[in-house]
This record gives structure tokens, C-alpha cells and sequence, in this order.
């Protein structure tokens, strides 16, 4: 096939040379003010083979071929006695059905007379452009290649550059679609370059179209023509070739070009460094765009704001923080003044790489320079300090921005929505979601909607990320993976795998693919429900679809064997997990050593934790909590105790857990002094206690018949906030009653009931009190 076309595009070319031959001895009154392009010239000493084919008269039989001379007239005869002012007068007057211009297109050779017939009113280029515009209208009717080119010519001679422009666009998406014969826009307009007086401003006006219609590999080839003829292209026009290579991401196309446009002569502009050293930043390639900063000072040229600001932004964002306030120095140090942008791109770069109070000493520098803050720099902030946690600062900064007559936009409202997503502040976060549908002149986005869906699935509200979900789909909102990623989560944390699965089959039909958290979910609650079988298949497709177990999913799956009650399946994966150089981490120890002690391999446990150095690892708190934990549940006080101590040694600072599992074990063994003790000196390191610390205590200081001590510490979880179950209540009462401490017991009983802490609404054998 591309055999074909090349030679149709060769006869066609060919045929192009001979047309003109055909016709040398007919003559026309053309005024002779100018030279006429030998392929058009009427004088057979005019004509040369230059632009000839050596094989014209092969093309010439092809040329009658495809136009067989079978006309109601004799064109020739009838052309010599059809005059200009007749053509003028029927063009001016609208006389298309004059029988004159009539008999003119029956003839098969009606678009060579055509081309001839522009020639005539190369002086009038209107009544030219009138003309042309007319003859496409006939029937049966296309114009040559060599047609447009001739009114291009006469167009740009009579400085009608928008008619120009527009005959060119309709040339080439002609030639492109193949409604004009294969022959190239360039040579044809190169071939009729003298209809009028030869302008090099016409080559670089198709250039230029070119790049305006998107076909930048063509404007390229065109430049290379362009400059073999030494016809060159102004340097605008090779700027904006050069911007589109950029962001069409055909980088090497763009060097290329550069090196290409340098090297014909054409001097480049600020303008032009400013686009190679732009698109060299986006790429990060940071020490090309600094050889072209350093060869634009070199050539003269002085670099300007949005040189200095793309540099900046460009060492910012891969986090070469000294380099952009080098580059913000040598700005003012060259008299440049710095703008917002100049602040926004600093305050952006800072804030990403965790500096923010150095991102803060920008915004208020800016401030300080009269610069006013825009849309972007708060919102930067806001989204920065949410992304620390400091919630506060961020609603600080959006409730000043709104003060100054500043209008939040969707990225603002998202960045404060996710954030109270994030801390589980569901009301606000949706209250938010109203407020930016309505100030901000916006509808649903994913990525809002996928902040609001995994805050609903964290909390465990799934009908309202049910509803929520169908309101996107009605939205016309697509969802993607992150969008299913937070609905399965959510099914599989509720304990609903069956439509966690019909989602995830949901998603594979829609040809989104799964990443390595959502296979390592969908695998952990397939353990969970103990389908061990099923979360094997899942690994192999898994595997399949090139992704390979990491850390994270192998840990998440040991975690779900031993909860699963299966920790010979967890110790084979950890073997896996060893001969396929996967990284165990102290995360993977952590719950290996919890998951053994959890299953009273309290042994298996202990060694495990010993070969810890042997990986280069060191425990932490949760290693050695799940430890003592164990230790103290199989009684094994003392050694609990050992490593207690070890922690504080190493300068590590137990956390609630630890202190509640060791306290726990004390008062199992009935040593209510060495707990009351651990209790004390959480208090004195600032550990505070919670639920389950207050519960072990309470219940374990009543088990020991210290019942003073525990309704201390009773109402002293009380007066924090922290409420008591009714398990607890009831089993302190029943403390009570069995040691016959009956007045203590029906005020104390009194108490829970008028706190609600009892609900009345079962029976655990307890004396009814009158109130």
C-alpha cells in the first residue's frame, strides 16, 4: 500500500510539471508587469526543465488519463476569445450562468483555465478570490494544488494575510485528507513562487499554519525545506513550533529544532530560552535548562521574570531548595523584581519538602512588598498545613483569605475537605463539600468525592458512601481506582466481602486496574473469612498482571493468617517472604511476635524477637508490647517485667498499652501494689490512661478486694470522660455485694443508674434498690 502511494504521489508530481508543457503555445492576455513561474509562463523560451520531471511526458499520458479530453467545446479555441474585462465584468455582476464561463468548466481541463484565469486577475486580488471561492461551488469541480498556490501568491503580494492564512489552513487539510492529488503544498508553492513578486513571507506564512493546524512533524520537514532554499521562517513563527513541541512532550524534536534554527541563522529570543529552558524544568532535567540560561547571558540576551520564575519553580519542585534561592538572589541582584508568581512557586516548593515556616517567612516577605496574596498562595498554605495536621491554621488562613475578597476554588475546598476526613470530622468535611458546590461555582469532582467516600468507609457509614456513590454515577462522575480502592476497603473493614467482590469484579469489567493495596485489602479480608484458597488465587493474578507481593501486602496477609487462627500459614509466608529477598521489616516483626503471642506461642515468640539483630533490626515500643503482653498472659511476670525495664534502658518511652498489658499481669497475680506503682509513674511521664487501662485496674483492684482504690479510679475515669462499660459496672457491684458493703453498693449503683451507665435491661442477679 505505502508502495502505492509513493508512486501516485511520484505521477502526480511529474504531472504536475507536464501541464504546463501541454499548454506552452496558447496565449493570453496577461499584462507582463511581472515574471509568471515557468511551469505558467505562455512563452516557450520562458519555460525550463528545472522543476521538470525527466520523465514529464509519461506524466503528461497519466494527466490525459485522468482528464480525458472530452468537452462539449474546444477549450482552445474558446479561451483565445473570452477576454479579461468579459471574465471581470461576469465575476463583478454574478453572472455565473453567463454560457461563456459556462462552457469554460464543462471542459475536462477547466482547473488548468482556472489557474490561468487567476493569473489574469493577479492585479485584482479580490475579483481572484471572488472567483475561486465560486469555482469550488461547481459540481464535479476541485481545484489544483497548483490553483491554491497561485492565490496564496496573490493573496500575500496584496497584504490580505487573513485570506491567506485561510486559503493556506484549506490547502493543507486538503492535501492531508487526499482530496487534492498527492503533490506537496511546499513544491507547489515554491514552483509558482513568481505569479507575483517573489516574497519568502509566503513560505513562512505556511509554516506557520502548519504549527497552527498541529502538524509539527510537517512544519519540522518544512523548515528543513525551507532552509535548503534559504527561505527562512521569522523567528516567532519558530518559537511557536518550538511551544508546541514542548507541551506535546516530543522533546527531542525541540532540541533538535533549536540546534536546527540556531544553525540556519535565525538569532533566538528571550522568548525562545524561555520555552527550552521551561520545558527542560517540567522534565527535570535541571542542568540542561541551566546550559541554556547560562547561553542565553552568553549571546547578550538578559534573562526576564519568567526565565528567573521557571528556574525557581524548576529547583523547587525536585527539591534543590538552595538552588532556587540562588536563582531568587541573582533575579534581584539583576533588578528583576519578583512577582506573586515568583512567591507562589517559593512558598509551593517549601511548603512540599516540609519547610513551611520557611514558606511562611515568603509570605509574609511578599506582603511586606505590597504584593498581594492571590487565590493560589493561600490555597498553597491551606493545603500545606492540612497535610501537617494543623487543621487550625489551615481554617486561619481560609477564613483571612474570604476576609480579603478572595474566592476559594475547588482545590481549596478539597484540601480542607480531606483533611477533616482525615481526622474523622465527617460533618464538617461535608458541610464543606455544600459550601464549595455553592461559592465556588463548581459541581461534584472525583477527587472531592473520593475524600468524602474514604472518610464515610474509615467511619464505617457505608450507606451514606452507598448514596453518595450513586449521586457521582448520576453526576456523570467515572469513577476510578481510588474511588473503588476506598468502597472495598470500607465492604471488607464492615465485613461485607460478597459486594466488596462484586466491586471489585465491577472494576475489572471497566478495565481498571487493581494496585498492590487494594489486592493487599481485598487478600486480607478474604483471610479474615478464612477463603485461604480464593486469597492464593488472588496472588496469583496478582503476579500475573505484574505486580509483585511487597512488604506491605506479605505483612498484611501474615497479620490475616494469625487472625484467622492459622500461624502455620503465617510462619510458611514469612519462609516465602525470606527466599524471595522481600524486605522484613519491624512492622512484619511486630506482627509476627503479636499474631504468635496471640496464639500462645509465647516461645516461638520469644525467639523470633531474639533474631531480630540478625536483620539489622532493632525492636520498638510495639514489638516489645506485643511481647509483654504475651509473657504476662502465660504468666511469665517477671520476664515481662525484664523487658520493661530493657525498654526504659534503651531510652524508649512505653506507651499506654504496655504499661496497661503489665499491669494487667500484676493484678492477675494479686500484686496490686507493683500495678497501683506502674499507674503512678504513668502519670508522672505524662502517659494517659485510657479505656482499657482504667478498666484492668478497676476490675483487677476489685478482684484483690481493694474496692476503695477502685472506686477511686472509677469516678476518676468518669470525671475525664472516659465512660466505663456496663460490664464493668456490674462486676464492681457485684464486688460490693459479695463483700457486704451494701450501703457503698446502692449509692454506688445509684450513681450508675442516674449516669446511665446501667441499663436496667438485663438481669445480673442484682438486689433491687429503692431509690
Amino acid at each position: 500500500m505505502k508502495l502505492i502511494e509513493a508512486a501516485l504521489s511520484f505521477f502526480s508530481k511529474m504531472l504536475f510539471s507536464f501541464r504546463s508543457l501541454l499548454f506552452i503555445k496558447r496565449r493570453i492576455i496577461i499584462p507582463r508587469t511581472h515574471r509568471v513561474s515557468p511551469l505558467l509562463s505562455l512563452n516557450p523560451s520562458h519555460f525550463s526543465f528545472n522543476q521538470s520531471c525527466p520523465l514529464i511526458w509519461f506524466t503528461g499520458f497519466l494527466y490525459i488519463i485522468r482528464y480525458p479530453f472530452v468537452s462539449k467545446a474546444n477549450p482552445h479555441n474558446y479561451f483565445q476569445h473570452i477576454s479579461r474585462d468579459c471574465l471581470c465584468k461576469i465575476i463583478q455582476k454574478d453572472q455565473w450562468d453567463d454560457p461563456q464561463i459556462v462552457r469554460l468548466f464543462d471542459s475536462s481541463l477547466a482547473p488548468i483555465w482556472v489557474s490561468r484565469v487567476l493569473i489574469q486577475f493577479k492585479q485584482d486580488p479580490r475579483l481572484a478570490l471572488k472567483f475561486f471561492k465560486w469555482a469550488k461551488t461547481r459540481t464535479g469541480f476541485c481545484h489544483t494544488t497548483e490553483s491554491y498556490c497561485i492565490l496564496v501568491h496573490i493573496l500575500f503580494y496584496a497584504r490580505m494575510y487573513l485570506d491567506t492564512n485561510n486559503t493556506l489552513k484549506e490547502l493543507i487539510l486538503s492535501v492531508r485528507s487526499r482530496k487534492l492529488p498527492g503533490f506537496d503544498a511546499f513544491d507547489a508553492l515554491w514552483s509558482t513562487r513568481n505569479v507575483c513578486v517573489f516574497a519568502s513571507g509566503v513560505f513562512d506564512a505556511l509554516f506557520s499554519n502548519l504549527v497552527d493546524l498541529g502538524m509539527l512533524e510537517e512544519a519540522n520537514d518544512c523548515f528543513s525545506r525551507m532552509k535548503r532554499f534559504r527561505v527562512l521562517p521569522k523567528g516567532r513563527s519558530c518559537n511557536a513550533l518550538l511551544h508546541r513541541l514542548s507541551k506535546s512532550g516530543k522533546g527531542n524534536l525541540s532540541i533538535k529544532f533549536f540546534r536546527d534554527m540556531v544553525g540556519a541563522g535565525i538569532a533566538p529570543s528571550v522568548f525562545t530560552f524561555n520555552i527550552m529552558i521551561d520545558y527542560m524544568c517540567k522534565e527535570g532535567d535541571m542542568d540542561t535548562a541551566r546550559s541554556f540560561f547560562h547561553n542565553m547571558k552568553q549571546r547578550g540576551l538578559m534573562p526576564d521574570i519568567v526565565t528567573y520564575n521557571t528556574l525557581i519553580d524548576g529547583y523547587g519542585k525536585i527539591g534543590l531548595l538552595d538552588e532556587s534561592l540562588c536563582i531568587f538572589e541573582e533575579m534581584k541582584n539583576a533588578g528583576c523584581k519578583p512577582d506573586v508568581i515568583t512567591y507562589n512557586a517559593l512558598i509551593n516548593c517549601f511548603c512540599k519538602f516540609e519547610r513551611m515556616h520557611r514558606a511562611f517567612e515568603f509570605f509574609r516577605e511578599m506582603r511586606n512588598n505590597e504584593l498581594k496574596p492571590n487565590v493560589v498562595t493561600y490555597s498553597t498554605l491551606i493545603d500545606a498545613f492540612c497535610k501537617e495536621g494543623m487543621i487550625q491554621q489551615a481554617i486561619k488562613f481560609f477564613v483571612d483569605m474570604r476576609r480579603v475578597g478572595l474566592k476559594p476554588n475547588e482545590f481549596t475546598f478539597t484540601s480542607l475537605i480531606d483533611a477533616k476526613c482525615k481526622i474523622g470530622n465527617l460533618d464538617e468535611a461535608l458541610k464543606l463539600a455544600n459550601e464549595m458546590l455553592q461559592e465556588a461555582d463548581t459541581e461534584l469532582n472525583i477527587v472531592t468525592c473520593t475524600s468524602i467516600l474514604d472518610g464515610l468507609c474509615e467511619a464505617g457509614k457505608m450507606k451514606k458512601a452507598e448514596e453518595l456513590f450513586r449521586e457521582m454515577l448520576k453526576a456523570g462522575i467515572t469513577p476510578n481506582q481510588q474511588v473503588y480502592t476506598a468502597l472495598i476497603h470500607g465492604y471488607v473493614k464492615a465485613k461485607n466481602l460478597e459486594t466488596a467482590m462484586e466491586l471489585y469484579k465491577e472494576m475489572k469489567g471497566k478495565n481498571i486496574k487493581a494496585d498492590l493495596p487494594l489486592y493487599g485489602t481485598i487478600i486480607w479480608g478474604l483471610c479474615i473469612e478464612s477463603k485461604f484458597e480464593d486469597s492464593k488465587l488472588l496472588l496469583s493474578e496478582m503476579k500475573e498482571n505484574g505486580l509483585t507481593a511487597n512488604t506491605v501486602v506479605c505483612t498484611m496477609l501474615m497479620d490475616a493468617y494469625f487472625k484467622a487462627g492459622e500461624p502455620s500459614e503465617a510462619l510458611s509466608l514469612l519462609d516465602e517472604m525470606l527466599d524471595s529477598r522481600i524486605e522484613v521489616t519491624v512492622v512484619t516483626f511486630c506482627v509476627l511476635i503479636d499474631g504468635l503471642c496471640k496464639s500462645g506461642l509465647v516461645r516461638e515468640a520469644i525467639d523470633y524477637f531474639g533474631r531480630m539483630p540478625d536483620f539489622g533490626l532493632r525492636p520498638n515500643v510495639a514489638v516489645y508490647t506485643a511481647l509483654i503482653d504475651g509473657l504476662c498472659k502465660k504468666n511469665c511476670i517477671e520476664r515481662a517485667r525484664n523487658l520493661f525495664d530493657e525498654m526504659l534502658k534503651r531510652d524508649m518511652i512505653p506507651d499506654t498499652t504496655a504499661y496497661t498489658a503489665l499491669i494487667d499481669g500484676y493484678l492477675k497475680h494479686e500484686n496490686f501494689k507493683e500495678a497501683l506503682n506502674l499507674k503512678n509513674r504513668m502519670t508522672e511521664v505524662g502517659v494517659d490512661l485510657d479505656l482499657n487501662a482504667y478498666t484492668s485496674l478497676v476490675w483487677g483492684l476489685s478482684r484483690c478486694g481493694q474496692l476503695q482504690e477502685a472506686r477511686v479510679l472509677f469516678h476518676e475515669m468518669i470525671g475525664r470522660g472516659i465512660l466505663p462499660d456496663e460490664i464493668l459496672c456490674i462486676s464492681l457491684l457485684k464486688k460490693h455485694y459479695e463483700r457486704g458493703n451494701m450501703d457503698e453498693a446502692i449509692e454506688l449503683q445509684n450513681e450508675m443508674m442516674g449516669r446511665g451507665l446501667l441499663s436496667g435491661s438485663k438481669n445480673y442477679a442484682l438486689p433491687i434498690v429503692q431509690t
